[in-house]
C-alpha cells in the first residue's frame, strides 16, 4: 500500500504550489499538509465556515493531480451510503436470468432440508466483489492510486458515523460480513472538516492532525481576494479586507467568511468600483451579509464603519 503526491514534499512547495490553485495559506497551514501527507495521517480541519477548509482538500487534489473523492454528511448518513452496498438490482436481475439453471442446481437434493443447504452453497456467488457498490470511503481506499479523500462537515454526521469511519482512518480498511476485510491498496490524504456545531470523539481526533483555520488577517485575505479577483485595484483590496474585518468585530448573526469577501470582491468590480461610500455598500451589501438583521445592524452603523476603514487605510 503506498500513495505519491508530489508537490507536497516540502512546507515551502505547498505554499508555492497552492498559490499556483489560486489557494492562498499561511505557514502552518503549508506545516499540517506537509506532515499529514509524510505521516500518512488525515487532517481534521476544524473553524467558522467559508474560511477554506473545504477548499484546501479541493486545491491539494488539483495542485497533486490526484483525484478528489468527496464525502458530504449529514445527519443519518450511514455505511451504505459512506462505506458500500450490495447491488440488489443487479442481484434479482441475475436470478431471474438463471431461473433456467435451478435445475441443474438442485439436482441430487432430496426433501426441503437438502435444497436449502444446496442453495446456501451459492451465497458466495451473489455475494462477491462483482455486486458490491462501493462508497466514497471504500473507492478512496481502493483506488489504484492515490487519491484525496475529503469528509465534508463531519460535525453534521451522527455520533454513530464516526465509529465507522475509526477502521478506515487507522487502518485503511473496511469490514464488510459478507466477505471479510478489505485491505485498501492506497492510502489517500483525507481531509475532515468540521464546523464546531458538536464535540467530536476522543478516538477521532486522535487518529487525525489538528488544523484549526480562522478569519484570515487583513493582509492575508488581501493577498487572498487579489488572487481570486485579478481585476479588483489594489487600494480597493484594502478598503475592502479592512471593512469586512470591522464588520467581523459586530454581534451579528453570521459574520461573513472569505468566500463571501471574494463574492463581494467580485460584485463591486462589475460594479465599477473604485472605493467604498455610504451608497455603494448599501446597494452591493447582499453579496456580503445574508441575514436581513445582520444587513440592518451594518447599515445602521456604516458611517462609524467607513470612517474607522478609511483611517485604517490611511494609517
Amino acid at each position: 500500500m503506498s500513495h505519491s503526491f508530489p508537490k507536497l514534499e516540502s512546507v515551502d512547495s505547498i505554499v508555492e504550489s497552492l498559490a499556483t490553485a489560486g489557494y492562498i495559506c499561511n505557514e502552518q497551514i503549508a506545516t499540517v499538509v506537509y506532515l499529514a501527507a509524510a505521516l500518512e495521517k488525515p487532517i481534521l480541519v476544524e473553524g467558522p465556515p467559508g474560511v477554506g477548509k473545504t477548499e484546501l482538500a479541493k486545491s491539494c487534489a488539483q495542485v497533486t493531480g490526484a483525484p478528489l473523492v468527496r464525502l458530504q454528511c449529514y445527519e443519518g448518513l450511514d455505511e451504505s451510503k459512506a462505506i458500500y452496498e450490495w447491488k440488489y438490482g443487479k442481484q434479482l436481475l441475475y436470478t431471474q436470468l438463471l431461473k433456467t439453471q435451478l435445475s441443474e442446481v438442485m439436482e441430487g437434493a432430496q426433501g426441503l432440508r437438502a435444497s436449502v443447504e444446496r442453495l446456501h452453497s451459492f451465497d458466495d456467488v451473489f455475494f462477491s466483489k462483482e455486486f458490491l457498490e462501493p462508497r466514497p470511503l471504500l473507492q478512496a481506499i481502493d483506488a489504484e492510486g492515490g487519491v484525496v479523500l475529503l469528509v465534508d462537515e463531519i460535525d453534521k454526521a451522527d455520533f454513530e458515523f464516526e465509529s465507522l469511519l475509526l477502521e478506515v482512518l487507522s487502518d485503511f480498511q473496511v469490514s464488510i460480513p459478507e466477505l471479510g476485510t478489505l485491505k485498501g491498496r492506497s492510502k489517500p490524504l483525507v481531509f475532515l472538516t468540521s464546523n464546531d456545531t458538536r464535540d467530536l470523539s476522543d478516538a477521532l481526533k486522535r487518529r487525525c492532525l489538528h488544523l484549526h483555520i480562522d478569519f484570515p488577517t487583513t493582509e492575508l485575505e488581501g493577498r487572498i481576494v487579489r488572487a481570486r479577483v485579478p481585476q479588483i485595484t489594489e487600494a480597493m483590496t484594502d478598503h475592502l479586507v479592512t471593512f469586512v474585518s470591522k464588520v467581523r468585530e459586530m454581534d451579528l448573526k453570521k459574520l461573513p467568511s472569505v468566500s463571501e469577501t471574494i463574492d463581494w470582491a467580485k460584485s463591486l468590480v462589475l460594479l465599477h468600483a473604485d472605493s467604498l461610500d455610504e451608497e455603494l455598500v448599501k446597494s452591493s451589501l447582499n453579496a456580503l451579509l445574508k441575514y436581513e438583521e445582520d444587513l440592518t445592524s451594518v447599515v445602521e452603523n456604516l458611517v462609524d464603519l467607513l470612517n474607522t476603514e478609511k483611517q485604517a487605510a490611511n494609517a
